[in-house]
């Protein structure tokens, strides 16, 4: 199963808001898991060639990413995306629509 089609029957509709306490978490442990790398916000933009705002904005959840730009954010700072979104999921459980 493909990356959006895995994210469609774990997460359907849930990850429209920015506001659930499941997006949240992924932010949080992006970020966590992007300084315990050693990478600061202008090596990763740097690395995705965007400005720095551009990860802060992902960070805080002012920027909505999208599943593609949430792998490549996830590869920039050499973690594993899947693992991530499993740690969100087993946290809050699956989500229903």
């Amino acid at each position: 199963m493909g990356l959006g089609r895995w994210l469609v029957h774990r997460w359907p509709s849930t990850l429209k808001s920015t506001h659930t306490a499941q997006y949240q978490a992924l932010l949080e442990r992006m970020r966590a898991a992007r300084l315990k790398r050693g990478i600061t916000q202008q090596e990763l933009a740097r690395r995705l060639r965007k400005p720095q705002s551009y990860v802060s904005k992902a960070e805080n959840g002012e920027r909505r990413l999208d599943v593609v730009e949430f792998m490549h954010f996830m590869r920039a700072i050499e973690s594993e995306p899947f693992a991530l979104l499993r740690d969100v999921e087993r946290e809050y459980g699956p989500l229903k629509s």
